[in-house]
């Protein structure tokens, strides 16, 4: 089939590039290389100064729907006023889906997703040449893929997280989950729980881990080194509640208060930076660590290269947020880095304990503290998790093995070659 005649996979995305969210591009990236034409629709605009050299590979064409309901609001009336006219009984059906759920959580936001839906319907659309379109996260993106299907009738199908699944009204998912064509997530643990509140929905959830390119973040180390002090400790991870920081901290302190040499290092920006830098200060860890903020793919790499541990103290946060598997732990993992967690969500899938890491439970400073000194001390631990670790991430979680799964569901689906 021609280039100009090929069916498109129209994507919906929160924001495009972001830094934080390689695993997308990443997909992106390698669902073209298997062949498949991608339009991107993003609901911001870039917000970082930079982005990873992988979305420099990506042809995906990108439009851009308006941010907000304010100052856009003519243009998005504009398109929505000219569709209604246009299709008068879907839009009806439409409004109608968008009052139901304006009624069970009275957010404004329902409102905001159905004029993007418009604009994108109206004004994007028509020269695209879409024939499904897949939203990444199950909140915002997913509720513009769904009223956009209602009012076109293409299919849509999305891709359900973290945050986006356990601080969302379960009641919200579950149409969405009956509405779409299929569902992915990135763990057993996110499946479990959507089919829980899918309520009898045949439709298809699909586990498909994200994986990582393990060719970027390989190292030849056949003969792990014992860590002479200062011991150096990692964190990649943003700043905020579900990543656990404060109870890395306090560990670090009962660490320091043992007489251990240590430095230790945060790469990742976020909105509780001052928080944590509060933290740090009562409890006088500033001589021994560093907060990095947002680093580049080479400056992360450098930092992986010359840690002896990485730690992250990943927890449910106050409002039901939590991660799936954090990247960084594969990424981590694949460079010969110890690896210490917590037995939460789907990191158990990854970390097994005594095997591929160590696993402590969340918000427990002591037991972390007492497990990094095990980790940094113990060699026969080391290299046993250090070779453990790198196969479990060569063999499950290389993301051009991964990728084929998931193109196979798009395939069935009649998209991309050999559909």
């Amino acid at each position: 089939m021609s280039q100009s005649k090929r069916p498109v996979l129209g994507m919906i995305l929160k924001g495009y590039p972001r830094i934080s969210e390689t695993f997308i591009s990443n997909e992106i990236r390698l669902l073209e290389k298997c062949g498949f034409a991608i339009h991107l629709f993003s609901m911001r605009q870039p917000r970082e100064k930079f982005t990873h050299d992988s979305v420099k590979e990506i042809r995906a064409a990108v439009d851009y729907l308006p941010e907000t309901l304010i100052k856009p609001l003519p243009r998005l009336l504009y398109h929505n006023l000219c569709l209604a006219a246009k299709i008068p009984g879907l839009y009806g059906a439409a409004l109608k889906t968008a009052y139901r759920r304006f009624l069970r959580t009275r957010k404004s936001a329902t409102l905001k997703h159905l004029l993007q839906a418009g604009y994108l319907v109206h004004r994007l659309l028509p020269a695209s040449r879409v024939t499904h379109l897949h939203a990444h996260f199950a909140h915002s993106p997913t509720s513009v893929a769904m009223f956009t299907s209602r009012l076109t009738g293409i299919p849509f199908s999305f891709t359900a997280h973290a945050k986006d699944i356990y601080t969302s009204d379960p009641r919200q998912i579950r149409e969405k989950i009956g509405l779409s064509r299929f569902v992915v997530t990135c763990t057993e643990y996110n499946k479990k729980y959507l089919r829980e509140i899918s309520d009898g929905y045949p439709t298809p959830i699909h586990r498909n881990y994200h994986g990582i390119d393990i060719r970027l973040f390989s190292v030849n180390n056949e003969s792990p080194r014992l860590p002479v002090p200062p011991l150096q400790i990692l964190t990649v991870a943003r700043l905020t509640a579900k990543k656990g920081l404060s109870t890395i901290y306090r560990a670090l302190r009962f660490l320091c208060d043992q007489g251990v040499s240590l430095h230790h290092t945060h790469i990742g920006g976020g909105e509780d930076r001052e928080k944590i830098t509060s933290l740090i200060n009562e409890l006088d860890l500033g001589a021994v660590t560093e907060l990095l903020g947002t680093q580049p793919h080479h400056v992360v790499l450098e930092h992986y290269e010359k840690a002896d541990l990485f730690v992250l103290g990943c927890e449910v946060a106050s409002n039901g947020d939590r991660d799936g598997i954090p990247n960084v732990l594969m990424e981590s993992m694949a460079m010969g880095l110890p690896v210490i967690a917590t037995d939460i969500s789907g990191i158990p899938e990854l970390v097994e304990n005594e095997h591929t890491g160590l696993l402590v439970p969340p918000g427990q400073p002591v037991k972390l503290a007492e497990s990094m000194l095990r980790m940094l001390t113990d060699g026969e631990l080391r290299n046993r998790v250090i070779a453990a670790g790198k196969q479990r991430v060569v063999q499950e979680f290389d993301n051009r093995q991964l990728i084929q799964e998931l193109a196979e569901v798009y395939r069935s689906e009649g998209l991309g070659p050999g559909a």
